[in-house]
């Protein structure tokens, strides 16, 4: 910029004017035009207008146009406003910082300070207490090194001195060994000071504990040096501030109650617990102070038990394992609680004699087209709707005699028998089975003569011969009904039903039906889709879906009530057939089911009978003497077997099956069956049919894929049967194979030493006259002198002349050399003979 006078000034915009004079070398001097700047202050404007108006100095307000200095653009303030407000946005932000690093200071100086003083604390608090303890260590010394010494005074004593006179000695030195320990006179302080200092001590030693038991963490030193010991823990303090505050109110707790333990031979450590209602942990805690390391899960013999029971202050009840089973004991019915229910009507007769197909002409279902052969394999249950509204449960029996356990089973789940016998065969071996089954189990039997319509048919004839079994019928002056019916043509189907109907209300049949359930396995299988399987009939009660059971050896609950339609119900009730899901294994046919209240209670009746069961097998192939074991290990070396593994579709059929294979056989050889099952071929069945190398049977059922697999690798035979005839004569005919062949002796003629020759290199040879028959150089021959036999053996040598010959007939002379003997005569006379096998069969 310029001056008025034209001048060039130094300086910037807004600067203040004035003139320098400048000195140089010799002399000169210049004045120089300059310009001062004045220095920025920030002065608060509220201050400033508090104060009475604007402070000399301030900074003129930018944002205003006609406050603003000159030479200054609009661009050019607004940057300076906007480093303005970035300075100041920067103080306040350091400012912030230096406060809270300043507050964050001073918190960790006051932390640092409270521990230190809470470790100094803790320090005097250890220090006291040790010191305390010290004190006390040493009183308690003193004490006893004054107690020995005066017992040793006492020891030393003449007789003559008065015993009374040590006595007090003693009990002032001790008085003073008090006082020095404590601080008073020899004298010995007050009553009230004794107590004072006694409470004074107490309260400084628990306040000490307490204090140290509060002051922290226990640090590794102190846990090294274990100074400190152990100490109570708060929930124990607790615990007997509680004692005292009951005893202080005068409320005790109650006391304990004893109870009557029930103890079997082995029980649970925790159900041992439950029953005696103590804690499962109490419980092991006592067994192992008495050297036992136990589990919930582990059981106890019943002395250990016992031992137990006593010292928790109960009472032993000892029981047997059997009387597990009270629980299922049978409930006498009140009679205002029965209800009649339907007849429950078996099927029995010969084979073929045409039982099933006379029940698929009163269900009018084709029931027999399902069985292989036409023979019932299985039990049968159904129900019948009468046209009169009458229900009649039906059981068809397979006729055959290896079923003979399976009708005797439904013999005795039955109402009413209907002994079905054909017209036209008459009285058969199995009819006079059914007969002697429907007699054991005292049970009213209907005759059905079936195939009346055939030309051959004569009932009269059935009627008679049934006399020589003693069974009369009511047209020969008996109370035995008989019906003449036709399956085929539906001819006296509803006179059988009125008999059967007739029969049911002479026998007045009644159940409760609001009770726990009981019922008879019928039939029992193993499902490839849904597990065990039981035919079940209802007995007495109603079984539900839900309901926990024991059968047999096995136990369930009840998942699903399939009737005999295929339809699912939700219960059954008095003589219902049903099938049966849940089991957890496939029960025996004719087995018991019972409802019991708890899976516990089952689980321990099946664990029972399982038990039970293997004692009773282990002691009746267990021999008790050294001869019989003896005796039988000979028998088994002279008997063959025949080892063979059974599967069926049913366990029904696997029983039958089973006692047909044992009945073949005889002194020598025998069928052993080695494993029996319900259900399809496995692996595992494989394996133990190749470790025993013998076949494995299937009877209606299939084996699996890896099954067929494993037998085609390891060589093994599977055979599938459907009808059991086919079965038991294959099994016998392998049998017959294991039969030594029987050796039977043809005598073929005689002959009669004339001469003996001895020819060099051959040996003596007898000149013989075939007198009877023909002599063959393969046949056996015996030595025979004065008609005793002296020795058998075979030829060497058969010659005619000089030739050698094959045979020799009657009345020819030949020459004959024996085998290894040459003690021949002439007259001795040879029996000559051919051994022939014949084979056996059973």
């Amino acid at each position: 910029m310029s001056d008025t006078d034209g001048k060039k000034t130094l300086g910037l915009g807004g600067a203040r004017p004035g003139s320098v004079k400048q000195s140089f070398s010799h002399g000169r001097t210049k004045s120089v035009v300059v310009e001062t700047k004045t220095k920025k202050r920030v002065v608060n404007k509220p201050a400033a207008a508090a104060a009475g108006g604007k402070p000399s100095g301030s900074r003129p307000n930018l944002g205003d146009p006609k406050k603003r200095p000159a030479g200054i653009s609009d661009a050019e303030m607004e940057r300076r406003l906007k480093a303005l407000q970035a300075a100041k946005a920067r103080e306040a932000e350091e400012a912030a910082a230096r406060e809270a690093e300043e507050k964050a200071r001073e918190e960790e100086r006051e932390r640092r300070r409270a521990e230190q003083e809470a470790k100094e604390k803790e320090e005097r608090e250890r220090e006291e207490a040790l010191r305390l303890k010290a004190e006390e260590d040493e009183r308690k010394a003193r004490e006893a090194e004054l107690r020995a010494k005066k017992k040793e005074e006492v020891r030393k004593a003449p007789k003559a001195d008065a015993p009374a006179a040590p006595q007090d000695r003693a009990a002032a030195e001790a008085a003073a060994a008090r006082a020095e320990t404590k601080g008073v006179s020899a004298s010995g302080p007050r009553k009230t000071d004794r107590e004072r200092d006694r409470n004074e001590r107490d309260a400084r030693g628990k306040a000490a504990k307490d204090n140290s038991r509060r002051a922290g963490k226990l640090s590794l030193n102190e846990a090294l040096s274990g100074t400190e010991g152990r100490q109570r823990s708060l929930a124990s303090m607790k615990r007997k501030q509680e004692r005292q505050r009951q005893k202080g109110m005068g409320t005790q707790r109650a006391e304990k109650q004893a109870r009557d333990v029930q103890l079997p031979e082995t029980i649970l450590v925790g159900e041992l617990a439950n029953r005696m209602a103590e804690r499962t942990a109490d419980v092991v805690k006592s067994l192992m102070k008495m050297g036992m390391m136990v589990t919930a899960n582990q059981p106890l013999d019943a002395d250990t038990a016992e031992l137990v029971i006593e010292e928790f202050g109960h009472r032993a009840v000892r029981v047997s394992d059997s009387d597990v089973e009270q629980v299922i004991d049978t409930v006498q019915d009140k009679p205002e609680d029965l209800q009649p229910r339907p007849p429950i009507v078996t099927i029995m007769g010969h084979v073929d004699h045409g039982k099933t197909s006379l029940l698929d002409a009163i269900r009018n279902a084709n029931v027999v087209s399902g069985e292989a052969g036409g023979i019932t394999q299985h039990i049968g249950a159904y129900q019948v709707t009468t046209e009169r509204g009458s229900v009649l449960t039906f059981l068809d029996t397979p006729g055959h005699a290896a079923f003979t356990s399976m009708r005797a089973r439904g013999a005795n789940v039955t109402d009413v028998v209907i002994l079905v016998v054909a017209a036209d065969d008459s009285v058969m071996p199995q009819t006079i089975e059914a007969i002697n089954h429907a007699k054991a189990a005292n049970v009213p039997m209907i005759v059905a003569i079936n195939k009346i319509d055939k030309h051959e048919a004569n009932a009269q004839r059935v009627r008679t011969e049934l006399l020589q079994h003693n069974v009369v019928v009511e047209e020969m002056g008996g109370d035995v009904q008989t019906v003449e019916v036709s399956a085929k043509t539906g001819k006296g189907l509803d006179t059988l039903l009125e008999a059967i109907a007739l029969q049911a209300e002479i026998l007045e049949l009644q159940a409760n039906p609001n009770r726990q359930a009981q019922g008879a396995v019928i039939e029992a299988k193993l499902d490839v889709g849904r597990g065990p399987v039981a035919t079940v009939l209802v007995q007495h009660g109603t079984l539900k879906r839900g309901d926990i059971f024991v059968v047999g050896e096995q136990w369930g609950k009840v998942r699903a009530l399939i009737n005999d339609r295929g339809d699912r119900v939700d219960e059954a009730g008095p003589s219902v057939p049903v099938e049966v899901l849940g089991l957890n294994g496939t029960p025996e046919a004719g087995d018991v089911l019972n409802v019991v209240e708890t899976e516990a209670q089952a689980r321990e009746i099946a664990d029972y009978r399982i038990s039970a069961a293997k004692d009773k097998r282990a002691a009746a192939g267990a021999a008790t003497t050294l001869e019989q074991l003896m005796a039988k290990a000979k028998a088994d070396e002279s008997v063959s077997e025949l080892a063979v593994v059974v599967k069926a579709d049913v366990q029904g059929s696997t029983e039958a099956i089973v006692q047909a294979l044992e009945k073949i056989g005889n002194d020598e050889v025998r069928v052993r069956v080695i494993h029996s099952g319900v259900g399809a071929i496995t692996e595992s069945d494989i394996g133990l049919a190749e470790a025993s190398q013998a076949p494995v049977i299937g009877f209606n059922v299939r084996a699996n894929a890896p099954a067929r697999s494993s037998a085609n690798q390891k060589g093994v035979e599977i055979r599938y049967y459907s009808i059991i005839y086919d079965l038991v004569d294959d099994i016998k005919a392998a049998a017959s194979g294991l039969l030594s062949a029987e050796i039977r002796e043809n005598f073929i003629g005689y002959a009669e030493i004339k001469e003996v020759f001895k020819v060099t290199g051959v040996g003596k040879v007898a000149g013989c006259l075939v007198t009877e028959g023909v002599a063959r150089r393969s046949a056996g021959v015996r030595l025979l002198r004065d008609n005793v036999v002296i020795h058998e053996g075979t030829l060497k040598t058969l010659k005619r002349f000089k030739d050698e010959v094959k045979e020799v007939i009657s009345g020819q002379e030949c020459g004959m050399a024996f085998e290894r003997y040459e003690d021949i005569r002439p007259g001795d006379v040879i029996e000559i003979f051919e051994r022939e096998e014949i084979e056996r069969s059973l």
